[in-house]
């Protein structure tokens, strides 16, 4: 008998020691590999809002929170000075929650998840006391290696278009920063620096924002993780330890158990892989630039003005690849070139449904084109999940793409995360290119 219990207890550790390790919300610590979760898996922390579907809330957040991102993107290349880059992008840009990774802050690592973005720079999150904040806080008083930063170091010269002042009387004088954004939303901050922990990599001295107050918007609700080009992002301040390079695959929002990952460094690259130019804005350098020269929809390629794609940095036009916007967007024209040619090769009649014109009956999904995006040196034939999406009912197929808003004066076409779903986007800064490789991300 006593045989039998032992065996039984045994199996059941094993069991539940075989559970853990095949939980696929264990954080990925495979060496620099971070596990990308979507905002509303069940990897996530974070309720997701009374929707009934996945698609219905893809559908919302491309419907409310892209305009106001795709707003912010354009503002940024449509100022041509770089003292006026707004360090805080917009009430909207702080919602856009799509895709987070797990790190740790200060000494013990307090877990926080953080948004990636890949168009800002400067990380952000709630510290304990924030007026507006959320219930999870960064601790500051409890980490061994935290640090208010000086108003004379240089990371304070690079809050850049944001209003600035120093209080004295402390040990230091600390850098305080406000920004005002959506009208009447701001928040307040103090510049500071502690350690940042990734997977098994630990990053000392890292600047970022603590946030003590937020009033009339939100922010993400566990921080920002700026992976920009910019001189406080996390390329930037990891200095050699990760060579300027890292790469994500995003997984589909419908995997509900299942994350992507973020390799950042050299190490565990795809040694094959396609790249294009990456492309520099000297007035924007933070934006990941590609030039995509032309759209294909099956076997023709779509008549579009040369200058609605072409890249130019004293306008601001041309295209980039962002994580934080759900639908690929382009400037109206160009859509709707893209559109007309799309619904030659498709048997309609066409509805709209949110920010979708181009909804047609799913049973005529197989005469759907593929669409191909051509950039220098590169060609992204989009997987049919990339190109389509399906109604909650599943009785109407989507193109998945959208004009830039009405309200928006943009020249900036944007390849959004739901086109990169399920392929692995190298960026390469030190080498100025990007790599685009099929990869099954969940």
């Amino acid at each position: 008998m006593d045989l039998r219990i032992s065996m039984l207890v045994l199996f059941f550790a094993l069991l539940i020691s075989t559970t853990k390790a095949l939980d696929p919300c264990d954080s990925q610590s495979n060496g620099n590999d971070l596990s990308v979760i979507p905002i509303y898996s069940k990897c996530s922390p974070f309720k997701p809002p009374k929707i009934e579907s996945w698609v219905n809330t893809i559908m919302d957040m491309a419907s409310t929170n892209d305009p106001e991102r795709v707003k912010y993107l354009s503002s940024l290349v449509a100022q041509k000075k770089a003292s006026s880059v707004p360090i805080g992008p917009g009430q909207r840009l702080f919602n856009i929650n799509n895709y987070v990774v797990r790190a740790k802050l200060g000494s013990p690592g307090q877990l926080m998840y953080m948004v990636l973005d890949t168009s800002n720079d400067a990380a952000w999150v709630p510290c304990s006391g924030c007026a507006g904040c959320s219930n999870t806080m960064f601790t500051p008083n409890t980490s061994t290696s935290f640090t208010p930063l000086d108003c004379s170091k240089p990371q304070c010269s690079h809050l850049r278009g944001v209003s600035t002042s120093c209080v004295s009387g402390g040990p230091t004088d600390q850098c305080l920063f406000n920004q005002t954004y959506g009208g009447d939303s701001s928040f307040s901050a103090t510049l500071v620096q502690d350690s940042l922990t990734l997977a098994n990599d630990v990053v000392p001295n890292y600047a970022f924002g603590c946030i003590h107050a937020v009033s009339g918007g939100s922010i993400p609700t566990q921080g920002l993780l700026g992976l920009g080009r910019g001189p406080l992002s996390l390329l930037s301040q990891s200095g050699s330890l990760y060579s300027g390079l890292f790469s994500y695959c995003l997984p589909s929002f419908k995997s509900y158990y299942f994350s992507g990952s973020l390799k950042l460094g050299p190490l565990g690259q795809p040694s094959k892989i396609r790249t294009t130019p990456l492309l520099n804005n000297p007035h924007r350098p933070s934006l990941y630039f590609v030039n995509l020269t032309g759209v294909s929809i099956g076997r023709v390629l779509v008549p579009i003005a040369p200058e609605l794609l072409a890249f130019n940095p004293s306008t601001g036009s041309g295209t980039v690849i962002d994580s934080g916007t759900v639908v690929t967007r382009f400037v109206q024209p160009a859509y709707e070139a893209i559109r007309d040619q799309f619904r030659k090769q498709v048997k309609g009649p066409f509805s709209n449904l949110g920010v979708f014109d181009t909804c047609f009956a799913s049973t005529s999904e197989a005469e759907a084109p593929i669409v191909t995006f051509h950039f220098t040196g590169l060609d992204l034939k989009l997987p049919t999940e990339n190109s389509l999406i399906h109604s909650s009912s599943g009785n109407l197929a989507c193109l998945a793409m959208a004009a830039a808003p009405n309200n928006v004066n943009s020249v900036l076409n944007v390849i959004a995360n739901y086109q990169q779903q399920n392929l692995r986007i190298l960026f390469d800064v030190a080498n100025s290119r990007v790599g685009i490789a099929r990869e099954l991300c969940n």
